[in-house]
Formats: C-alpha cells, structure tokens, sequence
C-alpha cells in the first residue's frame, strides 16, 4: 500500500502537555504548518508551535474541519489536528476518517483518560464497555426516557454490562449520572468512581462513591466515570411470562393479554432485536413490556387511556428492569404523531377507533412491518377484516387466527380443561412497496 506523502497527523494529547508525548508526536506539532485543536489544547500547545503556523479552534465548527485538512493539503502544508487521548475512541479520528480518507491520515494514539482513571483505581477494564454521555443537553432522566436523551446508550448499557466507563460532559456531569441510578432503581447495584482533572495539579480521583452521596455532589467540568456492579445481575425471563408475574387491577382485573396469547401475538409481531414498538391500549403493560426486553436495541412506546390501568402500566415497568420502554396517558391517535415510525404494532384495545386507527398505523408502518390485534368480540374483528379487504391493493395482506387455551384446574383429587375466552389474533403486513 502506497503511503501518502503528507498526511494530517491526528495526534492524542493529555492534559500534562508536552509530557505526555512522544519525540516523534512533538516533533510533528513543532513543524506544522496548520494547528487543529480544541482552545483547551491549542492554549496547552501554544508555545510549542512554530511562528506563523495557522491555527484553527474546532470548538463548536467540527463540520469545517475536514475542509481544514483538504485546505493544508492542498497547499502541502504540514498539518496536525490534537485530540484527546485515544482520538479512535470517541474521538475525531472515525469523522476525519469518514469525511476524507484513512489513507490521508496518520493517528498517533495516546493514552485514553479511561485508562488512566482505571489505572488510579486499579479497575481492570478489559472487559468493560465503554459509553459516552458526551451529547446536548435534553436534561434530567426519568423513567421512559426516549432514544435521543444523552443518557438513552448509558441507562440501556446499565441493564448488561457488569462494567461501565463512561466519557462525561459538563451536563451530562457525575451527579446527574448518579441521578439516573436512582430513577431506574440501580443505585445499590453499583458502585461509582470519579476522577476529575487528569493529570493535572488539581487532579482528584474519587474511587469510593455510593451513587445515592454522588447524587447531590458536584464535580470538576473535566472527569471520567467509572461504575461496576456489586451486586450479581439477573437473567430474567426474555418471552413467555406467566400472567401472575404482571400486577392487576384489584378486585377487580385490569386488562391484561394472558400468556398464550400473548406469546402467539409477539411471535406474528416478527420482533427484531432493534425493531421500534408501539403498543396501543397497553392494559396492564404484559405485551409493550415483553417486546421491550426482546428488542434491546429498539423502543417501545405504549400508550392507555384508563387511569388505573396506566397507573399498573407503570407499576409492571418499574418492577420488569427495562430502560427502553416509554408509557404515555392518553387515548390513541393522539399523540401517536410524535413517536417516530414504527417496525410492529400491537392492538390490544382501540377505543372505538379501530378503522382509523388500522388506517393511520399501516399508513405508518415501515416496510415489511406487521400490524397484531386482538379481539375478543364479533364486531371488533368484523370492522379489523372490512377494513384491512378494503386495503389489500395497497400492499397490505393479512390473516387471521382463532385462538382458544384450555388451562388445568383441580377439582377434588383429579384435574379438568378450565377453558379460556376465544381471542381472534388479526395480523397485517405491509409489504416493502419502494
């Protein structure tokens, strides 16, 4: 392979300066031409840099580096861009990589701050996964959070991993990390370091922290965060749960889809591990919450009208362990606007708008995605039928099955075929019509 004869050096610094290189590293900062970096290190670098060479802060205009590059390139000037650490690990290096070429680029890593916060506490972390944090602020997290709070990637990777590392920013700061444990229950399940200021005099490295104390500290703007658990995780059930392990209305029941049919429903569902749910007349939640640990990758946003029931909804998804679940109050369409397109759809009550609500959501769907409802009276499953015939030159096939479980019961000393309602499972798909 050729090796282009002047490539922009992608150089990883740390916070000590000249220290934390290389000769080979300095030696290229003091002979550039052109001087990419952050104004923390281009303020760190400044006396090495040689007379007139150019410099560029990227604070805020990373989409103008890469035109920067091509700019000295072109030129055939000597250019070097300072990132920090490891720029392959959340760093610039993958953007300049994308934008020009990995042939025009010479990455001279450094060590990360993760490593060096590992190595302060002695934390292996080998087998840890490392998350970044570093996005806009969309504020505080709170149980049903959606995919574009900053925190989304840190609180599903809470769920799996036993070790975190986690690249922080001045919002997204230690405390507010903390704050999420608590909102999803995990605070005693992990413990917390933090070291702030790497490298530097003030440098500090709090390797002793109870999240429920770091929840209401406040932290240096410059810190990694380190979380490992201390309790043993669980393996829960992923599919197939028995109805008693979701809590019902009392004395009453609320609506809850019972077991068989439940697990015949998200298999017609054609669930992928990243697929996008929506659950439409969530009832006790059984159904949204199930898709929700089958799809670990994707989302579920489920809504209900009845108060009680939203309200049990709700108990079932504090108590199931899920971060990638989003319950709303309210009776369908409305709102369904604002939740982003969806890869299945369950139906488990309509409020009397089914032949909309049908129209809306295959309106909707993403290609090669299925539409489950299940119905229990004659003239639900008649309007679900007409409507979906009605549809058929639109792409849109479908079938139904005809459900109907016989449990066990005692009776004396011998046991008899208790028999459950008849559930009509009417499934859609719209074919991938592009």
């Amino acid at each position: 392979m050729l090796k282009d004869p002047n490539p922009c050096r992608v150089i990883g610094v740390l916070d000590d300066g000249v220290a934390s290189l290389s000769p080979t590293a300095l030696a290229y900062i003091r002979n550039a031409d052109v001087v990419i970096g952050g104004a923390r290190t281009l303020a760190l670098f400044e006396r090495e840099f040689k007379p007139g060479a150019l410099r560029h802060d990227l604070t805020k205009r990373l989409k103008e580096v890469p035109e920067w590059v091509r700019a000295a390139r072109g030129d055939n000037l000597g250019c070097v861009v300072l990132a920090t650490g490891d720029p392959l690990c959340h760093g610039i290096a993958p953007y300049l990589a994308q934008h020009l070429c990995v042939d025009a680029l010479d990455i001279l890593p450094n060590l990360s701050t993760l490593q060096l916060a590992c190595a302060r506490v002695g934390l292996a972390w080998q087998d840890a996964r490392i998350v970044s944090v570093h996005a806009r602020d969309a504020g505080e997290w709170t149980r049903g959070s959606a995919p574009g709070h900053g925190l989304y990637g840190l609180a599903q990777a809470l769920r799996r991993e036993s070790r975190l590392l986690v690249l922080t920013s001045p919002d997204n700061s230690p405390d507010r990390i903390a704050r999420l444990l608590q909102a999803e229950g995990l605070a005693g399940d992990f413990h917390m370091a933090v070291a702030e200021n790497l490298l530097q005099p003030e440098e500090r490295v709090l390797a002793d922290l109870n999240p429920d104390d770091a929840a209401v500290m406040r932290f240096a703007d410059l810190n990694v965060v380190l979380l490992w658990r201390v309790t043993a995780g669980t393996k829960p059930v992923r599919f197939g749960l028995a109805d008693s392990e979701f809590a019902q209305r009392q004395p009453e029941k609320g609506l809850i889809t019972k077991q068989e049919v439940r697990a015949v429903s998200l298999a017609r569902m054609q669930l992928r591990q990243d697929s996008v749910v929506w659950d439409i007349g969530a009832g006790s939640g059984s159904v949204g919450l199930e898709a929700a640990r089958l799809c670990s990758d994707g989302h579920v946003w489920a809504t209900e009208k009845n108060e009680a029931d939203f309200a049990i909804a709700g108990q079932n998804h504090a108590a199931f362990g899920v971060s990638n679940y989003s319950l709303f109050h309210g009776k369908a369409p409305e709102g369904l606007d604002t939740w982003p397109d969806p890869d299945a759809v369950f139906i488990g009550g309509s409020g009397g708008e089914l032949a909309g609500l049908i129209a809306m959501i295959l309106g909707r769907l993403r290609p090669n995605g299925s539409l489950v409802m299940n119905f229990v009276t004659l003239e639900n499953l008649a309007t679900a039928t007409a409507t979906l015939q009605s549809m058929q030159e639109q792409g849109v096939s479908w079938d139904v099955l005809q459900l109907q479980a016989a449990r066990s019961k005692p009776i004396l000393h011998m046991h008899r075929m208790a028999a459950e309602n008849p559930v009509w499972i009417v499934c859609a798909r719209k074919g991938d019509t592009q």
